[in-house]
């Protein structure tokens, strides 16, 4: 007899709990990847995801061989009938994984318990990918947080998560192991140049994970309360890919964060560090999509259904391609479209710039960095997209919206990042380069750039947009409605 372990986003071997549950059975072990994007519903992994994905297999499949076992790797349309052939095929009597969290995988995952259990198979699932279950967070009224800060006290005030689980020094090989597709027979990396960016941007793996997070608390730790919002410099952790794909877990970021505080001897701020901190939204995230399922395509505050967003793709697509004409803009679309990641504060921006300068829906933005980020989480790129279009839980209001010029001038003062991305108007002096249309004629001969024909002209005028978003807010903000979706 011997159990399945079904990986899913938690492709490491350290902190598994479905894993360390299968060995400590002390049965033979199979591990077993299924490739079925059409069972994520309209949410399966976008491009950069998916080139993410191959390499974490890979580096995963390379990790089971050092300690003696093989991943089994399947693509199918129905991750039941897959596991219940596995099953049949090795003699196993147990599948167990780790439980996700989006609306079609909790179906899905509900529906293949039933039914295997049905068949006679033990089935368990464990939670590998949070700090505290979505459950077991609520209000004094027994309700789910709408407001960060309540949420994240709730927590802290909670014991520490557990210690993290050592991975397993071997695996029992089956008396049967059963056949693997090829790695490559799942078509994960994009046939086109984007993956030369990311592989030069980034190293997925499990090892690559916990090599980073060395890195950044033993480096930028100290600095990043107030270095994560200048775009120019290393100030963020970049440990949200690696998150997403389960290469390393919140609770080895928690213990990894308390010992590395401990040794400079601070015993009591550290669980305030805005670096938690931040782990701590990604939970809030995962609290909302749980609790209200229905946000990644409709807004949490109903009356914003109703908001006149306009349609207009040739907008859309200059938004897309970094060709605004608002520099700060276009450097973050065009870090995007190169690494698969985007710094967090320029986030805040474009997405200020696409629902309030152009009136573009919030979902067209959604779908785009759910296509080209390698960080794309469901539960993050909703919160991310309703907080700046002020339609979700404890958004910034509709009203706040973002300068580029004066957010560019504020985070990028030096040009650094600007010059980078946008390398067309780096001869401009900094005093014109965030706002190139304002340039003197002879500035802007010198630097060598020419308006509309080496870059172009602002799509709009951001004073006149933020009257027509402020316009466009009056015909809902009048009409709220208290239910929630």
């Amino acid at each position: 007899m011997s159990t399945l372990v079904w990986f899913r986003r938690d492709l490491r071997l350290a902190d598994n709990p479905a894993l360390a549950a299968a060995v400590a059975t002390g049965e033979p072990v199979i591990p077993v990847y299924i490739y079925a994007p059409s069972e994520e519903a309209a949410w399966g992994p976008g491009g950069a995801s998916r080139w993410w994905l191959h390499q974490s297999l890979s580096r995963l499949g390379q990790d089971l061989r050092d300690i003696g076992s093989t991943l089994c790797i399947r693509a199918s349309d129905d991750s039941l009938a897959t596991l219940a052939q596995l099953a049949r095929e090795c003699g196993a009597r147990r599948v167990v994984w780790n439980r996700r969290y989006e609306p079609a995988a909790i179906a899905r995952d509900r529906r293949i318990k039933t039914a295997l259990r049905d068949a006679g198979l033990e089935t368990a699932s464990y939670n590998s990918a949070l700090l505290h279950e979505p459950w077991t967070i609520h209000t004094q009224n027994g309700g789910p947080f709408q407001v960060f800060t309540a949420f994240w006290r709730a927590c802290k005030s909670l014991d520490d998560p557990p210690e993290p689980l050592p991975a397993p020094a071997g695996l029992r090989e089956p008396v049967f192991s059963p056949g693997s597709q090829p790695l490559e027979s799942l078509e994960l990396v994009p046939r086109q140049h984007w993956p030369a960016g990311l592989e030069a941007a980034w190293t997925p793996g499990s090892a690559a994970a916990h090599r980073h997070l060395q890195r950044f608390l033993a480096e930028s730790f100290d600095y990043y309360g107030h270095r994560r919002d200048l775009p120019a410099v290393h100030g963020t952790s970049r440990m949200s890919p690696h998150l997403h794909f389960g290469e390393i877990g919140p609770r080895e970021i928690w213990h990894a964060t308390r010992r590395s505080a401990l040794a400079r001897g601070r015993h009591s701020s550290w669980r305030d560090s805005p670096f938690l901190t931040e782990i701590g939204w990604r939970e809030f995230a995962y609290h909302l999509l749980f609790h209200f399922p229905k946000t990644p395509e409709q807004p949490l505050r109903a009356n914003y259904a109703r908001f006149p967003w306009r349609a207009d793709a040739a907008s859309l697509g200059a938004w897309q391609r970094g060709a605004t004409g608002y520099p700060i803009v276009d450097a973050g679309m065009r870090e995007l479209w190169a690494t698969g990641w985007m710094h967090n504060r320029v986030r805040m921006i474009v997405g200020s710039f696409l629902v309030k300068d152009l009136l573009l829906p919030w979902t067209e933005g959604a779908r785009w960095f759910w296509d080209t980020l390698v960080d794309a989480d469901l539960s993050s790129n909703t919160l991310g997209w309703q907080w700046v279009a002020g339609c979700g839980a404890d958004a910034a209001p509709f009203f706040r919206i973002f300068n580029p010029t004066a957010q560019a001038t504020k985070f990028d003062s030096a040009g650094d990042y600007v010059r980078r991305w946008v390398p067309e108007i780096a001869a401009l002096p900094n005093e014109w380069l965030h706002c190139p249309w304002n340039a003197p004629a002879k500035v802007l001969e010198t630097a060598g750039v020419t308006l509309g024909r080496t870059y172009p002209h602002p799509m709009v005028d951001h004073a006149v947009a933020r009257n027509s978003a402020l316009a466009a807010l009056s015909s809902v903000k009048n009409s709220e409605d208290p239910r929630k979706i």
